[in-house]
């Protein structure tokens, strides 16, 4: 009977290199890195230097969609104007983008 079943042996295997097993690793992380990571800290940039630099006077859009002037600006909030005598307050961070000057008017 042993005639027809053959003897399985263990096969060495092929000593893998150190760099080699973990180029697809570094290959994924640089793909993330430059596709996801990097785009993502510059918009954050990006918007802590808008925050910082908003006055009195700016035509705004907050992350809600709202359009109006800022008439006071403290460390946190700032007052937002969004119609004639209607203000809001609300953090300085909720500020999406800067307009260009008259665009309430032209709104």
């Amino acid at each position: 009977m042993d005639f027809f079943i053959s003897s399985a042996y263990a096969q060495d295997a092929a000593p893998a290199g150190g760099l080699m097993s973990f180029l697809p690793l570094i290959v994924i992380f640089a793909v993330f890195y430059f596709m996801l990571i990097r785009p993502q800290m510059k918009r954050s940039k990006e918007h802590r230097q808008l925050v910082s630099q908003l006055g009195k006077g700016d035509e705004v859009v907050t992350n809600g969609g709202l359009l109006g002037r800022i008439t006071d600006v403290s460390e946190s909030f700032v007052t937002l104007e969004i119609s004639d005598n209607v203000q809001i307050k609300l953090q300085r961070q909720a500020v999406t983008n800067v307009m260009p000057k008259g665009t309430i008017k032209s709104a």
